[in-house]
């Protein structure tokens, strides 16, 4: 019979392109995945990778047994959230992935209160940017995800996921407290055209978002300093190095040394969504991780 834990192992690495990225999501060692993959090679009696340079792909009969194999473990996780739903019980191990911000404005503050209500339930949390969770939840190798989106910024989610949105977000332009802004109650991107830049790297969302922020001024931002953490920027600002633009949700609170400038035409607003497979949609724990959620986003400073 084939095994189920393999067969995740296998699905792991055709999403991650390698047997170390796939350990790397799933937790576990390269070795160990080696390992489940060779044991579900021989349980299928056919072989379902290949070595392609100093990698591996999936051969035909690999690719195949992730599609239908995928169908069946959804099949599997409806069941099993069926029967949970009857018994009406919140328990199980769910695995969860935020981004860095959701994770201390959202996650942090509900977790414990979670989990004290519901002792039979289990979360293991992971750190990840959207792009990175969607994927990870729509290969199941997690079960829920929060992930945001800036205005227009395509956020592409395939269709067997369910997004719940349960916050919206805005950011404000953070500057050194003798800048020349720092008196005015709001800016718009063209008072903007001229300053220096603290942002995060190029390719992410929020990266994209400051990018689109500029359209209609003729100018690109001019980016002076990358860091990936808003912490990192908001010193860095401190220490009159440049502005940035910083979301509320999960930010520190502010030095002496910065001010906050609020931003219109356009406002910087993100939409957080929580993210889950539709197989899952009956499950009592699924459920009361996104209500709590969605209370707490109710209770943060999202807008001040």
């Amino acid at each position: 019979m084939i095994d189920l834990a393999a067969l995740t192992s296998l699905r792991a690495v055709e999403t991650h392109g390698s047997v170390v990225a796939a350990a790397d999501a799933l937790g576990f060692t390269p070795s160990a995945i080696s390992q489940q993959v060779k044991r579900l090679e021989k349980q299928a009696g056919v072989a379902l990778l290949e070595r392609v340079g100093r990698g591996v792909m999936l051969t035909d009969h690999g690719r195949r047994l992730v599609t239908d194999g995928s169908r069946l473990l959804a099949d599997l996780e409806e069941l099993e959230s069926g029967l949970h739903r009857n018994a009406g019980r919140v328990s199980g191990r769910l695995r969860m992935a935020a981004f860095s911000t959701a994770m201390r404005g959202l996650v942090a503050p509900v977790v414990r209160a979670l989990l004290d209500e519901h002792p039979d339930l289990v979360l293991a949390l992971a750190e990840r940017e959207p792009w990175d969770t969607v994927d990870l939840v729509a290969s199941g190798q997690q079960d829920l995800g929060i992930v945001h989106s800036w205005g227009d910024v395509p956020l592409h989610v395939p269709d067997h996921l369910v997004g719940v949105r349960i916050a919206r977000d805005v950011a404000d332009v953070i500057v050194p407290r003798g800048h020349r802004l720092a008196g005015r109650t709001r800016v718009s991107p063209r008072d903007l055209v001229e300053e220096a830049w603290i942002a995060t790297p190029d390719g992410t969302i929020c990266r994209q978002w400051l990018l689109r922020m500029y359209d209609g001024t003729g100018r690109a931002p001019r980016i002076a300093h990358v860091a990936m953490e808003f912490d990192s920027h908001l010193a860095l600002v401190g220490a009159g190095l440049g502005i940035a633009l910083i979301p509320r949700l999960g930010r520190a609170p502010l030095s002496d040394d910065v001010v906050t400038v609020a931003v219109h035409d356009p406002v910087p607003t993100r939409e957080i969504t929580v993210l889950h497979r539709a197989s899952m949609v009956d499950s009592p724990a699924v459920r009361s991780v996104v209500d709590a959620l969605s209370s707490a986003s109710g209770r943060a400073t999202l807008r001040s």
